[in-house]
């Protein structure tokens, strides 16, 4: 059985459960996707498939990922894919794996379900370390002009370098960032469209992986006492 598949995020919007709270969520379109590649233990040392995403727009294609794309049976000029990603495949003997140019899609998951999101977070371009790191910076007032500086950065006798790995300012965001156990509130399996609870990250229309989770969160267990009991305890 395939774990994952990739999507779109569109935008974040609010969900009322049964009680009336409002719920902070994430629609994806998740898929369909098409499988490009199916790896084998025999051949290839591990389970997974090569899925891409389907889009309605127009993609260019090199001539080497088109040949990957005809090897699998995908015509290129039919079905326009983007944003190849891998996925493992579990239980593979049982026979529900998908081959080369089928269709994985959004009904492989079901509300309830708790799913990983992988996607790439926003930008910020170069930042100091206040916004980078959190650093408090100097005072502002009294003539101090040591604001929004890094401070001491290392020692002049010794060792009389800066010691590696040492925070300071540099490129912020744009780094792979994957989001876990996130519940799925709704399935729309004819719009191929995913709501999940929850932030996702990176920006609207950025590509993700939605797959299940690998360490899911137990549910909290309610002990819920007899109402008789509890009134005799009080009296």
């Amino acid at each position: 059985m395939v774990t994952g598949i990739i999507g779109r995020k569109i935008g974040m919007t609010q969900v009322f459960d049964d009680k009336g709270t409002a719920l902070p969520a994430t629609v994806l379109a998740a898929g369909p996707c098409v499988v490009v590649q199916r790896k084998t233990v025999d051949r290839d040392g591990y389970d997974a498939v090569q899925l891409g995403l389907v889009e309605d727009r127009p993609a260019r294609v090199s001539k080497p990922l088109a040949g990957h794309y005809r090897r699998s049976g995908v015509e290129t000029d039919k079905v326009r894919l983007s944003g190849i990603r891998e996925v493992a495949v579990v239980d593979a003997q049982s026979g529900d794996v998908p081959q080369d140019g089928e269709q994985v899609r959004v009904s492989l998951f079901a509300a309830g379900d708790q799913v990983d999101v992988v996607g790439e977070s926003r930008g910020r371009g170069f930042q100091g370390v206040v916004k980078r790191h959190g650093f408090a910076g100097g005072r502002a007032t009294h003539g101090s002009m040591f604001h929004r500086a890094p401070g001491s950065i290392g020692q002049s006798s010794y060792p009389s370098r800066v010691i590696k790995g040492m925070r300071g300012p540099g490129r912020m965001g744009g780094d792979r960032v994957t989001v876990r156990n996130l519940r799925i509130i709704q399935v729309d399996v004819e719009n191929n469209r995913l709501v999940v609870m929850g932030a996702v990250p990176g920006a609207p229309g950025g590509h993700v992986l939605i797959r299940r989770a690998v360490a899911p969160r137990r549910e909290p267990v309610v002990a819920v006492q007899d109402t008789a009991k509890a009134k005799q305890r009080r009296k």
